[in-house]
């Protein structure tokens, strides 16, 4: 899947470095995500529905 147009976000709580911080990209049908200092590495891609549940269980934490 080519990721080169999608736009990535930082985390609101991250702070101005950057620091320890996972940026998140809607793409086609998945939410991508990356380590933001290493934009260039891996990226892990999972279906919306996998997300939105990783996403309510670290918000509940």
């Amino acid at each position: 899947m080519d990721l080169s147009n999608i736009t990535w976000r930082k985390a609101t709580r991250s702070s101005a470095d950057g620091d320890n911080c996972v940026e998140v990209a809607a793409a086609s049908g998945t939410v991508a995500m990356r380590d933001s200092k290493d934009p260039s590495g891996p990226k892990l891609l999972v279906n919306r529905t996998d997300f939105r549940r990783f996403a309510d269980t670290i918000k509940s934490l």
